[in-house]
């Protein structure tokens, strides 16, 4: 098996209930952080952590998502017509070495599904997986060394598939897919790391526990890096909860097997698919963008 990652699944199939009525016609991943939408940060995050081949999970009313990163040849052209050659260049910043594909889920069948969609082009690589409501936060971290690109090179030496956590407030733990930690002494060492990422192995996941019932308080994030062989437990997981095919499921099935790591997040992160804090991070990030000017 290839242990060095380079294809990242972003799904963005769905319909953005909890931004309606603003993501009627606009998908919620094109609605702006600032000055840019949000898939646009979760795509710079994965190009700075090495990824070279971005697959988009979505459908036919997403392929607004899939024109954004492609190059508008017409609207190019004037804009060097007009002497705009810096604001050109600017609108086609995907670097040259890098790569995004499209391709659709067809059904409404949950997270799980749409990872295994993408299986026709990832292939038998590692991947990793980016949640396109959470954007991590680009003026606190190094996305060259931190979060997902540690989550990568912790992969690619341990072969143990890596899942980005955070400590959450206990009134918060209840909304949150929580990890079970292998030994509960780990949960001593991870308060000890707040300057720098930690990865440790986990027994399970518990999906929005009362506080009384979880086995800690860290909170799956969005972040994913994946052995190939989930894609296999992906194809035998049967629909559950909603009829969806549940990633926990053949999560859990991974760690019988192979082991799967969790890694603490440094930073902060931001949910972009809910109104009241994509309003919050909406003001930040052009907070911050007006600050470097």
């Amino acid at each position: 098996m290839n242990s060095h990652v380079t294809h990242a699944v972003i799904p963005v199939a769905g319909f953005g209930t909890r931004m309606l009525p603003l993501s009627k016609s606009v998908p919620k991943e094109l609605l702006p952080l600032g000055n840019r939408p949000a898939i646009h940060y979760v795509v710079e995050e994965a190009i700075a952590a090495g990824i070279k081949h971005i697959v988009l999970v979505g459908h036919a009313q997403k392929s607004a998502i899939e024109n954004y990163f492609d190059v508008n040849a017409e609207l190019d052209n004037q804009l060097r017509a007009k002497g705009k050659d810096e604001l050109a260049d600017s609108l086609n910043w995907l670097p040259d070495d890098v790569s995004v594909s499209m391709i659709r889920q067809g059904k409404p069948l949950g997270l799980g599904h749409a990872v295994l969609k993408a299986r026709p082009i990832v292939g038998d690589n590692p991947f990793a997986v980016l949640l396109p409501d959470v954007v991590l936060n680009p003026f606190t971290t190094n996305m060259s060394t931190d979060n997902l690109a540690f989550m990568m090179k912790e992969f690619e030496q341990s072969q143990h598939s890596q899942i980005l956590v955070s400590a959450v407030a206990d009134e918060d733990v209840h909304k949150y897919g929580i990890a079970k930690l292998k030994q509960a002494e780990q949960l001593q060492r991870i308060a000890n790391t707040d300057n720098s990422n930690a990865s440790f192995a986990v027994d399970g996941f518990v999906e929005k526990p009362s506080l009384e019932q979880a086995p800690s308080n860290l909170a799956v994030v969005g972040r994913y890096v994946f052995a190939p062989e989930i894609f296999d437990y992906l194809a035998k997981t049967e629909p559950s909860v909603g009829g969806e095919i549940q990633l926990t499921d053949a999560i859990d099935a991974l760690i019988s097997t192979q082991g799967v790591d969790v890694t603490t997040m440094l930073g902060d992160s931001f949910d972009a698919g809910d109104m009241t804090s994509y309003m919050q991070a909406f003001i930040y990030f052009a907070q911050q963008q007006l600050s470097q000017k």
